[in-house]
């Protein structure tokens, strides 16, 4: 016979992964790119896919320790 502790455990953690939806979020990283590199933000390269990430979504610019 399973502990009912485990169960209660286990129960718990089936609802809260159904109640608390998870955002969804991007990381994207690149190298020896410059702020204007992509079309966003005055760029001269047509990046549509990250003009549109860049319009609707959040952008983190300052990152502290």
């Amino acid at each position: 016979m399973k502990s009912p502790w485990l169960v209660c455990l286990w129960l718990a953690s089936v609802l809260v992964s159904v109640a608390a939806p998870r955002p969804n979020i991007i990381i994207i990283l690149t190298d020896y790119m410059g702020f204007s590199d992509i079309g966003g933000y005055g760029g001269e390269i047509a990046t549509p896919n990250l003009d549109t990430l860049a319009k609707d979504g959040a952008v983190l610019d300052s990152f502290y320790l």
